[in-house]
């Protein structure tokens, strides 16, 4: 895996400032500390940092085509890449590597920007035209890979895998953008395209661009998308069979590497079929890692352990302590934008164990997407047999009346939060889902915010993102639309950030095989009820791995993969979310009510509620403003 960054000066051949260029590769050094060079020619300049994993000897980036022509910067792997090879070969093109970064190369010459549609894999990359002056950029269709840009006020156009590298140039300029913080607060990231900063941006996946000298903006075109055609074939026994053909593919073609290779275990479904699956197809035993923590609501590495046994892997587990919480501003220095998924924690220390053992694992990532395998969505469904049986002019008073009439029991299991779920019946599918999911609902962000902020956002909520991309759902089924939405924001927002920047920190590259596009395509036609039957989550998918994982593995309640942040809070960080509240740069921002969040504090430290969401979500916003701004 690598990094890449790149000038581009939309006014003309101007000189590029190579010490600039070479100042914004160093600071992704981390992503590629096997080797790093640069490019420059007249108006543009092109940065690579590389973690070799194939043709370890060559295929040196930035690269150029033997004719001088087009010269390309690549973070990713392509799996398909010896079969395109071949065809490129038999077109006449002649190569001098055996790495995929010249296979997308030729590729590119040979069909342009529909190069893409060839590839298999994941990546971020730029290919500079010196013919036509031009650059093009592309991203993976899940987002595995990530590529952020922006256009300075000189006219010159910067991109990176990172935004860190984009924030060296002394154009950049770090003015918040205020609907991106009511996104953060509400989704616990900020959703593509967008960053936290103005005018700054990530390439969206799915998406490519061509820029041309004399343009003044970006206007990516989207290459794919996710189709939820359904399948021809409906006979369940023959669905599973074919589930697990076309899986072990991804997982085989996944598995080549010039460098040691193993896996994540976490003890779940997903991260188990990877495990059983490459234990098949290897001749010896499989690298696995996992991560336990010392709070035994979180520990699953006794669930590891048993899959780690079946398989007879060689098996690595550390212990996080609770006190893991010093890692909190380092998580900010790697996310460079306000971040609140608590699981960074667990992933940093997984991957910094794994890379002690390999150089690339395989994930599980992108099971509960495809699958439906979390609990919210099971509540969803739950939830809309109640939309569908009564009429919105009866359901939405009633269900509004009882949630206002209902206590508030957040620290209860959720099937006695009643006002949450009466709260989500009273809303359309999509409001109710939203209301669901936000890490901060509308009406707690509502009192968060000041008066002088909401009148910033000038109307602007969050709900917006969630309406843009159901819009264009490819689908009129309830579960298969937050599925897709899930796919456009989560996933990549979330899920994907969170294991590229953790991996990446400890130079890991992470594969996830799950999330193949062909397999994503094909899962996607699955009928949903085979998905999620009688409650139960992945179910096509657990009942083809019956033969391979024990049913308490399979069937197990889903733990996820969290961190005790209520008794943090009440005990060793208590000090540090007081002081929050107090003083420092969030309360300078003007951005907040004062006299709320001081009442969230107060009433998690005293244990009259559980405020850990909203409180990790604003502690990571402070660390933002104090250690990024």
């Amino acid at each position: 895996m690598c990094g890449i960054v790149g000038i581009l000066d939309l006014n003309g051949p101007s000189e590029i400032d190579r010490e600039l260029l070479t100042s914004m590769n160093q600071v992704q050094f981390h992503r590629g500390p096997d080797e790093g060079a640069i490019y420059t020619d007249p108006g543009v300049g092109l940065g690579h940092r590389r973690l070799s994993i194939i043709d370890l000897s060559s295929g040196q980036q930035p690269m150029t085509s033997p004719d001088g022509r087009a010269t390309i910067v690549y973070n990713g792997e392509v799996y398909n890449f010896p079969e395109l090879r071949e065809l490129l070969i038999t077109k006449g093109y002649a190569f001098a590597t055996h790495c995929d970064t010249e296979v997308i190369l030729n590729a590119w010459l040979e069909w342009g920007e529909l190069c893409v549609d060839h590839l298999r894999g994941m990546f971020a990359f730029a290919v500079w035209d010196r013919k036509h002056q031009s650059l093009f950029i592309a991203r993976d269709r899940l987002g595995i890979k990530p590529l952020y840009y922006a256009i300075l006020a000189n006219n010159q156009l910067i991109f990176g895998s990172e935004l860190k590298a984009l924030m060296v140039h002394p154009l950049f300029r770090r003015n918040i953008d205020p609907s991106a913080v009511e996104d953060y607060f509400a989704f616990g990231y900020v959703p593509d395209p967008k960053t936290i900063f103005h005018n700054v941006y990530k390439l969206a996946p799915g998406y490519r661009a061509t820029i041309k000298r004399g343009e003044k903006t970006i206007q990516p075109q989207q290459y794919w998308d996710l189709p939820f055609t359904p399948n021809q074939t409906t006979d369940e026994k023959q669905l599973q069979e074919e589930l697990i053909e076309r899986l072990s593919e991804a997982v085989r073609i996944r598995m080549v590497a010039d460098v040691p290779l193993g896996a994540f275990l976490s003890g779940g479904v997903d991260s188990g079929a990877i495990v059983a699956l490459m234990a098949e197809m290897s001749d010896s035993s499989v690298n696995t890692c996992s991560i336990g923590f010392d709070h035994t609501d979180f520990d699953e590495t006794d669930y590891a352990q048993q899959v780690a046994e079946r398989f007879h892997t060689n098996h690595y587990v550390k212990t996080v302590e609770s006190d893991d919480f010093d890692m909190l501003d380092k998580l900010v220095a790697m996310y460079d934008e306000p971040y609140a998924d608590s699981s960074a924690l667990p992933t940093y220390r997984v991957c910094q164990l794994a890379r002690e053992r390999v150089t690339v694992a395989l994930s599980g990532d992108g099971g509960d997407e495809n699958l439906a395998g979390y609990r919210r969505y099971r509540w969803f469904m739950a939830e809309e047999k109640m939309r569908n049986f009564m009429p919105t002019s009866i359901r939405s008073p009633l269900f509004g009346l009882l949630a206002r009439l209902y206590p508030k029991a957040d620290w209860a299991p959720r099937p006695l939060r009643a006002k949450a779920t009466f709260q989500a019946i009273a809303r359309s599918s999509l409001q109710g889902y939203f209301h669901s999911v936000s890490f901060l609902n509308d009406d707690m962000r509502s009192q968060l915010f000041s008066e002088q902020f909401k009148s910033e956002l000038q109307g602007y909520q969050a709900i917006e993102v969630f309406n843009r991309i159901a819009k264009n759902a490819p689908t009129d089924d309830a579960l298969s639309t937050v599925l897709y939405t899930d796919f456009k924001t989560y996933l990549p927002g979330d899920i994907l950030t969170k294991v590229d920047r953790a991996s990446m920190a400890h130079s890991l590259e992470v594969r996830v095989p799950i999330l193949d596009h062909k397999f994503v395509e094909w899962v996607s036609g699955i009928s949903p009820e085979l998905k999620l039957r009688n409650g139960e989550g992945k179910y096509i998918f657990k009942k083809s791995l019956e033969s391979k994982l024990p049913k308490d593995i399979l069937y197990r309640p889903k733990m996820g993969f969290g961190v005790p942040l209520a008794a943090w809070f009440r005990g060793p960080l208590k000090q540090r979310i007081s002081d929050m509240v107090l003083s420092g740069p969030m309360m300078e921002s003007s951005y907040f009510n004062t006299p709320h969040l001081k009442t969230l504090v107060d009433q998690h430290i005293s244990g009259k509620r559980d405020h850990s969401t909203p409180i990790w979500t604003l502690l990571m916003y402070d660390s933002f403003l104090r250690n990024i701004m």
